[in-house]
């Protein structure tokens, strides 16, 4: 039997330890075509403002770019892991490549191939495809992806195409072996206790790196210890960082939020008020930006619209000709533009655009 691919120790380290991780965008010209420039800026910038790795090929890089008359899927992870290495090479800096795969069993062997090829270091596997299957084929599912590369867990929300998924079914998946982190997005407090609570009885707690990509609850994650009761005992865990759509901008102040709770978290600095009243500041902020007065609808161009702000993409455009920004979407950004400047991070940015640019 052929020995199942590993993610280097390096990195694995990394990823156990708590990083930003922004799930990446996709840069377009006035065509609609990518935008190779803008996209290696894009990159350039997570990576210099302190990202730990990097997802691409996911909700926010659009899941259109697998459709065959646009074909962009292979293309922009290749673009990414160039980038990726290059940076990584340099600083002599492990960083975590993760690539989206979606799709039934064939199309998602295929991606978690072309991912594998690519040198991904896990694919953030989807089950949204399976609406009505039961935990035995959806498990039988990952276990096939699994064999390919490593595995990042997703619950994603329902509202935005995902499915539930109960305790007992992220205990059969953190029992993968090839099953290396989890990224809890049920935008549902329950739901996430839920796979706390699989995991938790799994008995792999202590191999599983979890991060948030609950949107709504970033600073309430990654400060809480949860102590789940098992049959052997109570176990704690942590989310130890986010993979996040949110973190797609304002990534430098991103970065320093997560070293700040690390901080506290490992006993170097004291609880403070300030630190508690960020969650409501980020939640307010991720509320603007992901369009949550509509339903979601504007969640994705509404990060592009603070990247073009920044001067990082040359417009909003997406591949839904149809979709425009809502104008009451544009003020509440520009509000919490004006509410939380502390948060944003347009002089970092100001700074390095022509470098990422070049």
């Amino acid at each position: 039997m052929a020995q199942r691919p590993q993610i280097p120790s390096a990195v694995l380290k990394a990823l156990q330890e708590g990083q930003v991780i922004p799930a990446h965008p996709l840069a377009l010209n006035a065509a609609r075509q990518f935008d190779e420039r803008r996209q290696r800026a894009l990159t350039r910038y997570y990576l210099n403002a302190g990202a730990g790795g990097i997802a691409v090929g996911v909700h926010t890089t659009q899941f259109e770019i697998r459709k065959r008359q646009i074909g962009l899927y292979r293309p922009v992870l290749e673009l990414a892991a160039a980038e990726v290495d290059a940076f990584a090479k340099a600083k002599k800096k492990p960083i975590i490549k993760i690539a989206g795969v979606i799709g039934l069993t064939n199309h998602a062997v295929r991606e978690a191939e072309w991912a594998a090829g690519l040198g991904y270091h896990a694919a953030l596997l989807s089950l949204s495809a399976f609406h009505y299957v039961d935990n035995k084929a959806l498990l039988s599912h990952c276990q096939q992806i699994a064999k390919i590369i490593p595995l990042m867990g997703f619950y994603l929300q329902p509202s935005v195409g995902g499915r539930v998924l109960d305790r007992d079914f992220w205990r059969g998946f953190a029992e993968i072996d090839n099953v290396v982190a989890i990224k809890i997005a049920p935008f549902n407090q329950y739901r996430t206790l839920d796979v706390l609570h699989g995991v938790a009885q799994s008995g792999r707690a202590k191999e599983i790196a979890l991060y948030t990509g609950n949107d709504d609850h970033i600073v309430q994650d990654l400060m809480t210890p949860f102590k789940i009761p098992t049959s052997s005992g109570v176990v704690t865990l942590q989310m130890v960082g986010g993979l996040l759509g949110h973190w797609a901008v304002w990534t430098r102040q991103a970065v320093r939020l997560l070293d700040k709770i690390k901080k506290w978290r490992n006993g170097e600095t004291r609880l403070t008020q300030e630190l508690l009243a960020l969650a409501p500041r980020v939640t307010d902020c991720n509320g603007a930006f992901f369009d949550v007065l509509n339903d979601f609808r504007g969640c994705i161009i509404g990060l592009h619209y603070v990247l073009k702000r920044q001067g990082l993409l040359d417009a909003i455009w997406t591949l839904h000709k149809a979709l425009t920004l809502d104008e009451g979407q544009r003020k509440e950004i520009e509000r919490v533009y004006r509410q939380y400047p502390d948060l944003n991070d347009d002089e970092f940015v100001a700074q390095n655009l022509d470098q990422w640019l070049r």
